[in-house]
């Protein structure tokens, strides 16, 4: 005869939905994806470039669809992602040198993070928009 599973009294692991990520994995992942991302804004960066190689009508062309609304949307994600990937990787830096590990530390190493990611994107565009 066969055995009937026992049932366990072993507490199971939460679901995604139940479990919160606590604020450093997630800026954590973000650091990875805006590293993703900034790869394929240099693909713009370089049609960009390439177009001013090809004579005025291809960079007039290029300029078009950069300075679309779409292309200001992409152009200001690609400022926060270098701006976020640029503060978190200075944090990375203190890291690497055995610094700020402690959990108060790490917790307002995330509020710099994202508070220098705001400062330096706002003081771009407002520097570029004047």
């Amino acid at each position: 005869m066969v055995n009937a599973a026992k049932p366990t009294s072993r507490p199971l692991s939460p679901h995604l939905q139940v479990y919160r990520l606590p604020l450093a994995a997630v800026l954590s992942i973000t650091h990875r994806i805006t590293g993703m991302g900034l790869s394929l804004g240099l693909l713009l960066l370089t049609w960009w470039l390439t177009s001013a190689a090809y004579g005025p009508d291809t960079y007039d062309m290029a300029l078009g669809y950069i300075a679309s609304p779409l292309g200001m949307l992409v152009l200001l994600g690609f400022s926060v992602a270098l701006f976020f990937h640029l503060c978190n990787g200075i944090r990375h830096l203190f890291w690497d040198a055995g610094r700020n590990f402690e959990i108060s530390q790490t917790k307002r190493g995330n509020i710099y993070v994202i508070i220098g990611t705001i400062v330096l994107t706002a003081a771009a565009w407002l520097l570029a928009l004047a």
